[in-house]
């Protein structure tokens, strides 16, 4: 371990610039950081989002609706890069009020549904159409389990595993270790639970 510590301060200050990758747009504040009008498409789904791990769900979850022939499911994509700070356009705050992808608007609805955060996105998709989520009581809660678990422990994790391990200014081996460790045990879980399914859709 290093010898170089960090005491944090008794109340903490915001510096802007204050290093890494993304430190030109983030902050410490919500709300929009500029006016920019979202592109609507011609389908009733709007989904704006990126190929990003948690971004690329919604995108499965719309393209297997319609491999089950729902064409209610058909949507328009639209990218926001986030590199590039246009999460935080009034537009896409308009949508989802925390500036992160994926975000859904629905325009069959009157007036027009929004839907943010991942896990929400998928249930609303998952009810309106009436696929991949059990009716049987038990089963509706193993699934919903599973769905939470995928929001709140996963993606946190590798987050920070990726954020210090690939993108901090400066590299500690603690946070990289924590959370190597804890993404590797998540993981863990997970194939310890597929190992007890079996394979679907196998050809």
């Amino acid at each position: 371990m290093s010898d170089n510590t960090y005491t944090p301060p008794s109340v903490w200050k915001w510096e802007p610039g204050n290093g890494g990758k993304f430190a030109n747009i983030n902050r410490p504040i919500a709300g929009p950081t500029h006016d920019k009008a979202l592109s609507v498409g011609k389908h009733p789904l709007q989904l704006y989002s990126l190929a990003t791990p948690n971004g690329v769900k919604v995108t499965v979850m719309l393209e297997e609706l319609l491999e089950r022939g729902i064409k209610g499911a058909e949507y328009d994509a639209h990218l926001i890069p986030i590199g590039e700070g246009d999460q935080f356009s009034s537009g896409f705050v308009e949508v989802n009020p925390n500036s992160k992808i994926p975000a859904l608007m629905d325009h069959s609805t009157n007036p027009p549904q929004r839907v943010f955060e991942s896990g929400a996105i998928l249930l609303y998709l998952a009810e309106k159409f009436d696929a991949f989520l059990p009716s049987e009581p038990a089963k509706r809660t193993e699934c919903l389990s599973w769905l939470f678990w995928q929001m709140g422990s996963a993606p946190m994790l590798g987050g920070g595993f990726g954020h210090f391990y690939a993108y901090a200014p400066e590299k500690y081996q603690y946070p990289i270790d924590r959370y190597t460790m804890e993404v590797k045990r998540q993981l863990d879980v997970l194939d310890r639970h597929l190992a007890e399914k079996p394979l679907y859709g196998r050809r």
